[in-house]
């Protein structure tokens, strides 16, 4: 079982806003999509990537364990402005297995 916190809501896995803050994933910036968590919560795994939380990101609060480069992740929200508040991105795509969820989430 996941550790209950702000982030997992005791969830093993959540459709999340997920954003490189140092380069792409998989070709864009940021993306919706699955995300599952670790026991503890504290790590999230998305495409491959394990990211761990960090308290010391300049802009992102989770950073990629192999490459170090900083991510901001954080959950979905109704009136759609998922991207970080300091972020320019305007289009963000959703991972094509997360689109019904993620469209129960905003309409909830």
């Amino acid at each position: 079982m996941t550790k209950k916190n702000q982030l997992t809501q005791g969830k093993k896995q959540r459709v999340m806003y997920v954003e490189n803050k140092q380069g792409n994933i998989d070709g864009e910036r940021a993306r919706i999509g699955w995300v599952t968590f670790s026991k503890t919560g504290l790590s999230v795994h998305y495409r491959g990537k394990t990211l761990e939380r960090t308290t010391k990101g300049v802009s992102g609060n989770y950073f990629d364990v192999e490459t170090g480069q900083e991510y901001w992740v954080s959950g979905i929200k109704k009136r759609g402005s998922n991207v970080h508040w300091a972020s320019s991105i305007k289009d963000v795509p959703v991972d094509d297995d997360a689109k019904e969820e993620y469209e129960r989430l905003k309409s909830a």
